[in-house]
């Protein structure tokens, strides 16, 4: 006799690899669109589910929580937090909540540097005027931007994203300042050429 598969609920759209290996490996119930799921479909779908991947953009409380079915036994939040989900409500009722911690680090630093290169070398600008058919040609003042390199980065946070952000500044030359809440291992902070701040004042 074949094992029965796992129900899988999924609340969201899920890029394409992602949700053809749901259906290879689980009786994977899908949205058909991206919207976010409401409090009701939230829950009726919690009563159907053995597994329940929600994202940020669903806030699973302890009232969504007491409505749950028996056979849901894991939360697998499609994502690195878990601050919308009400996790000591979740094991109360024997249900494991996972997550998947690190997963976007080195894209939101990858993010990060692509902001501070937007901003300080005038890109939106620049692009706003050709999207709207104004680009009169090069001059020499023209968005005429910065540089960031020989720039202090100031980073509050030293986890493995601001790590992830370091690496990169470095690499363009900037001085890293950082404050965190316990100085970084020396091992860590060394490679980073990393200035610690114990106190904002």
């Amino acid at each position: 006799m074949p094992l029965k598969r796992l129900h899988v609920v999924v609340t969201r759209r899920l890029p394409d690899p992602v949700e053809t290996r749901l259906k290879e490996l689980f009786d994977a119930e899908l949205r058909d669109d991206d919207t976010r799921m409401s409090r009701d479909d939230l829950v009726e779908a919690m009563k159907r589910a053995d597994v329940l991947v929600p994202t940020v953009t669903d806030p699973i409380d302890a009232a969504i929580l007491a409505q749950a079915g028996e056979r849901l036994k894991l939360i697998a939040n499609y994502g690195a937090g878990v601050d919308h989900i009400d996790v000591q409500s979740a094991r109360q009722r024997g249900i494991l909540v996972s997550n998947t911690p690190g997963v976007v680090t080195e894209d939101t630093a990858d993010m990060t540097l692509a902001l501070m290169l937007a901003v300080t070398r005038k890109i939106p600008e620049g692009l706003a005027e050709m999207q709207a058919g104004d680009w009169r040609g090069w001059s020499p003042m023209a968005h005429l931007g910065g540089r960031i390199g020989g720039k202090r980065l100031g980073i509050l946070g030293m986890g493995r994203i601001g790590q992830a952000v370091a690496r990169r500044a470095q690499a363009f030359g900037m001085q890293i300042h950082y404050h965190n809440r316990r100085r970084l291992r020396p091992e860590v902070e060394a490679p980073l050429e990393a200035t610690y701040w114990e106190s904002l004042d």
